[in-house]
């Protein structure tokens, strides 16, 4: 089996070179009116936060364009929950992990309210981790937080609490016995999300999700092409338009080197951007492009 430390890694920031819009005009999706009444939804957890203010919620900083709806989806799920993430005050900068700005500061919406941590760890498939395993672990579902390292072998949150953890020696991952001792803190998850950063990344999550049609995207699914470099983006909301059943979404990511996780502009069409039309065929984002047969889900 076969371990690679550094995943998704590239010399090159942007990849595709890809052109950006002029600046929406004034009936954009982003620039129309806030919604009149706020969503409170206190019932959704982002643990890595002191406080969560339901104003700067996703769901109540970027509208649905005119004449779409937000998808219905459950409370509790996890579509409900990316649809609440906290965002950063509007025209915050996306940061990498060491502080500096990224250059590219005109291909972003918003940016999600989240530590990106001290090194080059959490980029493009570390970001989706991170929001899959942050949602479990704010509902205490720890034995849903598990992935796998690129050599196939499965590092559970479960295990990890439980104080049996995964020694990589060359090519060979071992596990530590169970100490009978759980430790639940966050620090703990942390630690654990971190050394799954190290050890992971587009080629091994792509393996572990099953592809799934166009027509049946939800909130959650991700785009994903596994490789060294590869890339991945999740979508973070869904708006329908009932008389025509068209559907919207918005994309999040992060990127090489590890940098702040942030909602996505439509390069390719500024009067819709951020939100993109689902159509068959190439998704243009504005680092990387993909196709309809690299949706998965979880």
């Amino acid at each position: 089996m076969v371990i690679y430390i550094a995943c998704d890694t590239t010399t090159s920031e942007n990849k595709t070179n890809t052109p950006l819009p002029t600046p929406a005009p004034a009936h954009s999706a982003m620039s129309a009116p806030k919604p009149a009444t706020i969503d409170e939804t206190t019932h959704n957890t982002y643990s890595w936060l002191a406080e969560f203010d339901p104003q700067h919620a996703l769901v109540n900083r970027i509208p649905a364009p005119a004449g779409y709806q937000r998808q219905q989806v459950e409370k509790n799920t996890f579509a409900d929950w990316l649809r609440h993430l906290p965002l950063k005050p509007e025209g915050t900068p996306v940061y990498y992990f060491n502080g500096n700005p990224k250059p590219r500061q005109n291909i972003h919406a918003a940016v999600i309210d989240m530590d990106t941590g001290k090194r080059d760890l959490q980029q493009c498939a570390d970001a989706v981790m991170r929001l899959k395993a942050e949602y479990h672990y704010g509902r205490k579902e720890y034995e849903q937080i598990h992935f796998n390292y690129t050599s196939g072998d499965m590092v559970s949150f479960d295990d990890w609490r439980k104080g049996r953890k995964p020694l990589v020696a060359g090519n060979l991952v071992t596990f530590t016995p169970r100490t009978g001792q759980e430790n639940n803190t966050h620090k703990n998850f942390k630690q654990y999300i971190n050394a799954v950063f190290n050890y992971a990344g587009t080629y091994s999550l792509s393996k572990e999700m099953r592809q799934i049609p166009l027509n049946d995207m939800q909130i959650g699914d991700v785009f994903i092409q596994g490789g060294f470099p590869g890339h991945a983006i999740i979508i973070v909301d869904m708006a329908v338009q009932a008389e025509t059943d068209k559907r919207l979404f918005l994309l999040a990511q992060s990127y090489m080197p590890a940098q702040d996780i942030h909602v996505l502009i439509n390069p390719n069409d500024a009067v819709l951007s951020p939100w993109y039309a689902l159509e068959e065929g190439e998704l243009q984002t504005p680092e990387w492009s993909f196709t309809t047969a690299d949706l998965k889900r979880f």
